[in-house]
């Protein structure tokens, strides 16, 4: 091989290499440019389930028993076909909603007219146990997405459950999963 081709063939190499380094380079930054796609993150963030007063099944007394679930992600999530239940097998099936991004929607149990921010399971009787019981959430494929315990469950008893919420955590335990 004279030297004049293996200079050639050298700066060939080169040029190829140089090349592969660049598009290697390009496809790189345009992955790390793309957006990524953001965790759905839908959690149980308050109950009251011991509703102000007396338990009369007025409509008043029904709608004062709620869970709020809460979309702490910037997205929207369909959650259509989700559910929500208690330990005694009542379930509440979300149809047709979408919850907004870093939005809550609050579920009563009584009666009233569906909002973006106020869902109604349309029962004439209380759903969550004062004393002790767990709400629990499920996507539309059943698996397991949040839970909320408060009374004697786990060998706890930790008193008042009125509208607690994540932050304080007092008379519930957590279950978390995302499904």
């Amino acid at each position: 091989m004279s030297v004049s081709t293996s200079v050639t063939v050298r700066r060939l190499v080169a040029t190829a290499l140089a090349a592969g380094t660049l598009i290697g380079s390009a496809a790189v930054s345009a992955t790390a440019a793309e957006p990524r796609h953001e965790r759905t993150r839908v959690d149980i963030s308050r109950v009251q389930s011991d509703a102000p007063g007396f338990d009369d099944r007025s409509r008043r007394s029904l709608n004062a028993e709620w869970v709020e679930i809460t979309n702490t992600a910037r997205r929207s999530v369909n959650l259509d076909g989700w559910t929500l239940s208690d330990e005694d097998g009542n379930r509440y099936t979300f149809r047709h909603f979408r919850l907004d991004g870093r939005s809550t929607v609050r579920v009563h149990t009584g009666y009233g007219r569906d909002t973006h921010r106020d869902l109604f399971q349309d029962r004439r009787n209380e759903v969550w146990d004062n004393r002790s019981d767990t709400a629990t959430l499920q996507n539309d494929h059943g698996r397991f997405v949040d839970s909320v315990s408060w009374g004697r469950h786990h060998g706890h008893d930790r008193g008042d459950n009125r509208g607690h919420d994540r932050g304080d955590n007092r008379g519930h335990d957590r279950g978390h999963g995302r499904g």
